[in-house]
């Protein structure tokens, strides 16, 4: 059996969310249903959201909509309570260095691009797809991997800016000293937030049912330190309706 909750899960958070999970599993064995003892966090993320003894992950919408779909079972979406977002949906904070005197996205758009993984909605599909509605080229031009190492990146001055989950921001600002660096320069438009997952078959209501209470149980730093407002239901239709964007095509800088 196979849980994981891999996508804030930062190491300052790693008992926070240990915790968390423990209170999941053991209301899912409360009610009869198998649980594992702790969190999987070694192999690659997409293995574990494929694996046929899914218990629980979280993965991102863009994988879900470009593959997962129909492979797994939709859960629900952690809502993270994020300022200009409905309940269970997230966005792009878009960030440049404090000393850029540009302002207005179209002062960026042949300006070098970071982005964390063409797999990610928050890092590469939701400003594609902002960009393309305003009519704006993208230059991208560095795979960092991960968010936090795309914020070091603008920070150091190797791009000139990046598309930051928004959660994943709230995060930085609290753990990481390059962000004193950096400032927002927009944000794209909420899309639904990153979905909670299940293998196939899974009993979805009472995986809600557990999470909501897990949620309601958590210790107050603890539900302050992973930012949980709560779990909502957003249709799979929402994920799907959201546009793929074609894959960066990164040009050296």
């Amino acid at each position: 059996m196979i849980a994981s909750l891999p996508m804030y899960d930062r190491p300052e958070m790693a008992g926070a969310t240990d915790r968390f999970w423990a209170l999941i599993r053991d209301r899912l064995r409360a009610a009869g249903h198998p649980a594992p003892d702790a969190l999987t966090r070694l192999g690659r993320i997409e293995d574990h959201w494929t694996a046929p003894d899914l218990i629980l992950s979280q993965t991102c919408g863009l994988p879900y909509r470009t593959g997962l779909h129909g492979r797994v079972t939709l859960v629900g979406t952690p809502d993270y309570a994020l300022a200009g977002c409905r309940p269970g949906h997230y966005r792009s904070i878009l960030v440049a260095r404090l000393d850029d005197s540009r302002n207005g996205l179209a002062a960026f758009q042949d300006a070098p691009l970071a982005y964390n993984d063409p797999g990610s909605q928050s890092g590469w599909a939701a400003l594609a797809n902002h960009a393309a509605e305003l009519g704006l080229r993208l230059t991208p031009v560095l795979r960092t991997g991960s968010h936090a190492a795309s914020a070091r990146a603008v920070a150091a001055g190797t791009v000139d800016w990046a598309a930051i989950d928004a959660m994943t921001w709230r995060l930085l600002q609290r753990w990481e000293r390059c962000t004193a660096s950096l400032r927002v320069i927009g944000a794209t438009p909420p899309t639904p937030g990153l979905p909670l997952i299940a293998g196939p078959g899974a009993d979805a209501g009472a995986l809600r049912a557990a999470i909501r209470g897990a949620i309601a149980a958590l210790a107050p730093l603890d539900r302050a330190a992973l930012g949980l407002a709560g779990l909502v239901e957003i249709p799979a239709g929402a994920y799907l309706a959201v546009p793929v964007p074609p894959p960066p095509r990164p040009v050296l800088p």
